[in-house]
This record gives C-alpha cells, sequence and structure tokens, in this order.
C-alpha cells in the first residue's frame, strides 16, 4: 500500500490541505485501499489551527520521509503585507518563515534523498521550501503573486498549473490543489483512478503538467 502525507503548520492555508487530501483519499478507496493518507506535522500529533478564521485540523502524527511515498506541504493563508493602519496580523512570508524554522526542511530533506518519495506543494509551499534552499536550481510553480520570490530564492519560475520535475511536484495556486490530487493519482495508481476521481468530483484538470523532457521551445 502507498501512503501520503500532508504536512501541516500554523497558519497553514485550509483548502491547500482539504483539496489534495480528499482527492487522494477518494483515489486510494476506488484502487481498493491502494492509497492511505493522513495529516501530520513536523512536531508530531497536534491540533494545528490554519490562517483561515483559526479553523483547527488534527495531525496524527510525526511527518516521517521513511514512512511515506507521498508528502504534500501546503501553502499560509493570511495578507500578504502588513496592514496600513498598524495593526498587528500574521503575513504570508511570516507564517512561512516559522515553518521553515522547525524541522519541516530537515525532514522534506530527507525525503528529497530517498528514492521513490515524491514531496509536492501547492501555492506557498513551494516558497517554504525554496526560503529553507531546498529548491536551488529546481523548476517550480507558486501562486502567481509569489513568482519573482520563488525565483530571488533560486527556483526556476514555471507558468504552469502543475510542474512535475521528478521527485518534486509543485502546484499553482489554492485550487491547484485539486489538479495536483489528480496528477498525482495517474503518477502514482494510473489513469484510469485519476479519471474516475475527476469524474465522481465532477472536476476537469487544468492545463497541461509541464515536465522536463520533450521538444523545449525556443
Amino acid at each position: 500500500m502507498l501512503h501520503a502525507q500532508i504536512v501541516l503548520f500554523d497558519g497553514f492555508d485550509p483548502l491547500d490541505v482539504i483539496g489534495p487530501y480528499e482527492t487522494l483519499w477518494a483515489g486510494g478507496k476506488a484502487a481498493l485501499d491502494a492509497l492511505s493518507v493522513e495529516l501530520v506535522s513536523a512536531e508530531g500529533p497536534r491540533e494545528v489551527v490554519s490562517g483561515s478564521g483559526g479553523l483547527v485540523l488534527h495531525a496524527t502524527a510525526m511527518l516521517d520521509p521513511e514512512k511515506a511515498d507521498i508528502i504534500i506541504v501546503p501553502g499560509a493563508a493570511g495578507p500578504l503585507k502588513e496592514p496600513e493602519d498598524g495593526s498587528q496580523v500574521d503575513t504570508i512570508p511570516v507564517l512561512l518563515a516559522r515553518a521553515v524554522a522547525t524541522n519541516l526542511p530537515t525532514l522534506i530533506k530527507q525525503a528529497l534523498d530517498r528514492s521513490g518519495v515524491i514531496v509536492a506543494t501547492v501555492c506557498g509551499g513551494s516558497l517554504a521550501l525554496a526560503m529553507a534552499g531546498l529548491l536551488e536550481g529546481r523548476p517550480a510553480v507558486t501562486h502567481h503573486q509569489g513568482m519573482r520570490a520563488l525565483e530571488a530564492s533560486g527556483a526556476i519560475p514555471i507558468q504552469a498549473r502543475v510542474v512535475d520535475d521528478g521527485n518534486l511536484v509543485t502546484a499553482g495556486g489554492v485550487t491547484s490543489g485539486l489538479d495536483l490530487g489528480c496528477y498525482l493519482l495517474e503518477r502514482v495508481l494510473g489513469p484510469h483512478i485519476a479519471h474516475e476521481v475527476e469524474t465522481l468530483f465532477e472536476f476537469e484538470r487544468r492545463g497541461t503538467v509541464w515536465r522536463k523532457e520533450g521538444v523545449a521551445s525556443l
């Protein structure tokens, strides 16, 4: 059985988590439990508060690169800049920096170094990994408002809904988590399962998944 872990950190974006979670869960069920999925954190089991209205999700285990076949890192939810009225609000850059200050980068690096593990991100999740120095020279995508920051952190920004760079698969803004989930199902379980889930959810993936293969454009 394949196993997927979706990472929670303080201030995470709920849709970045729930979209891939339900997609992978449905695909696993359609494939006779060939894929399981759980919510985890770098610290272990705990209640984790999102950046959207205080919504709380429960991480049931610690992120474990030796256990997971797929690891998904979401982005954060909040304002991009400090409010002009001077009020104290955790911005997305602050929340991502806090996540990077945990043991998360160390665990993700271990996953990237392991054969057969896919590390995936949604929205600002790729920014968090780039801030940690894990995407140097690698093609990736994030929310359109974060593409310059992604490039400044050493990644190669690609304008695509989903970017597949082998053991690293990144997706754009928050709704792209559904596209990511369906694409991961196609990669690990095949197109029939991915199509069944798309039909169940009445969802059609957007765009072409970018891969570093084939004839390059001029």
